[in-house]
């Protein structure tokens, strides 16, 4: 008996949060923050679809998922890395 299957898991695109947000990592072309579903197709079909947990880029051009580049922030004081979103240094307490 021979069985032929054709499916697999992939990645849609379900909502486009910020158009141009970045840069494609493989083509250099402008990348959209997007939320995504995971999909499982099977013989090219969607049968089941679940959301993603972060929100990624995506190239429109390529069509590849990326995670978005991580912006760090350094103290100028005490030169230790602090959240970009942090008003005062936690080490040293200086304002950022």
């Amino acid at each position: 008996m021979f069985f032929f299957f054709a499916g697999g898991l992939g990645q849609q695109v379900r909502q486009v949060l910020k158009s141009g947000a970045g840069k494609c990592i493989r083509c250099g072309s402008e990348a959209d923050l997007v939320d995504y579903d995971k999909v499982l197709k099977l013989f090219f079909v969607p049968v089941w679809r679940w959301p993603g947990k972060d929100q990624v880029l995506h190239c429109r051009d390529c069509d590849l998922f990326f995670p978005p580049p991580i912006s760090l922030a350094t103290c100028r004081f005490c030169d230790r890395v602090v959240e970009p979103e942090f008003r005062f240094c936690p080490f040293c307490g200086s304002s950022l």
